[in-house]
């Protein structure tokens, strides 16, 4: 960024580097999820998600790690139908996964469909686990909670730590574990700010917060939190969801011209967006320490061929 960053410090918190199904933040959240369903004696994962979600491929992942089958129920969320985004990117991985797709029009209810499909399992004898879209229930957020404890430990070692945590938020389940871990501790959530990419910015604060409170009911905390510790940007998200922007593709290019690091078009791409954004606009003082949490989706770029040659 040159003198444009301001003397703003950037750090990357590389959750893309799990080592599971291409990596990504999701595998925190399916670590508590896999784990209450082998406990419950499960045989089968169910969840939901888009086309190309990246907790669906992860899921396929980890099941088939596990030992469990695994079955998603994928919807239409975007008025995207080239070639490479129906068959390439995760929608080619889930297969390689072994993973059983049901693949529904947008209008449909995946929740719904999921879980009749587990009814039906059940009336076979088969013991299925649901969760739903981007594995964000509260058990799902525990993974979050316990990173906002590495989280603070890592920054011990960053001078003044860090003065605000990025994250893309589409189902809330990042943003709401991270919230959750930080009140459990005594400390304000309003460090951590993400950008809205699937809702609107009102509604996934309120969805956030909702959730940061029951993911800490869980934890058995007294601690709980209100919407005015939840800071959510919805400047990124453009047309909605998985829809390009000029500005997520130009910070794809920059991250990856720059540090050699990939982000994805429908999260990180985003939200990094959103934080070259409030550098160059002077939102944070120099000498500020930001940490960009890059949550994966690699898989996802090869899905947006097209409008990443459209924009070149």
């Amino acid at each position: 960024l040159g003198d444009a960053a301001g003397g703003v410090r950037i750090y990357v918190k590389r959750d893309d580097l799990m080592g599971l199904g291409g990596g990504g933040n999701k595998l925190r959240k399916l670590e508590f999820l896999l784990g209450e369903a082998l406990s419950q004696g499960c045989d089968t994962f169910i969840t939901t998600g888009g086309m190309q979600s990246n907790h669906a491929r992860l899921s396929a992942a980890a099941a088939a790690h596990v030992g469990l089958d695994c079955e998603l129920v994928v919807t239409q969320l975007v008025a995207r139908m080239d070639e490479a985004y129906r068959r390439n990117g995760n929608m080619l991985l889930y297969g390689v996964f072994g993973a059983k797709v049901h693949l529904l029009a947008g209008t449909e209810s995946a929740l719904d469909f999921a879980m009749k499909r587990a009814e039906a399992l059940r009336n076979e004898g088969r013991r299925p686990y649901v969760v739903g879209s981007g594995g964000s229930s509260p058990v799902g957020c525990l993974g979050y909670a316990a990173c906002a404890v590495e989280i603070i430990q890592q920054e011990k070692a960053v001078e003044g730590g860090f003065a605000h945590i990025v994250v893309a938020n589409g189902s809330s389940g990042t943003h709401a574990g991270l919230a959750a871990g930080f009140a459990a501790m005594g400390m304000t959530p309003a460090r951590i700010r993400s950008y809205a990419v699937l809702n609107p910015a009102e509604q996934t604060q309120e969805t956030t917060c909702d959730l940061a409170n029951a993911t800490l009911a869980l934890i058995d905390s007294t601690a709980s939190t209100d919407s005015s510790a939840i800071n959510v940007e919805g400047d990124q998200l453009g047309d909605g969801y998985g829809i390009p922007t000029s500005a997520m593709l130009s910070a794809v290019r920059t991250m990856a011209r720059t540090e050699g690091l990939l982000l994805d078009p429908a999260y990180t791409g985003k939200a990094f967006a959103g934080v070259l954004d409030a550098v160059r606009s002077g939102a944070y003082k120099s000498g500020d320490a930001i940490l960009f949490v890059m949550t994966g989706g690699l898989p996802g770029l090869f899905a947006y061929r097209p409008a990443f040659e459209d924009a070149s």
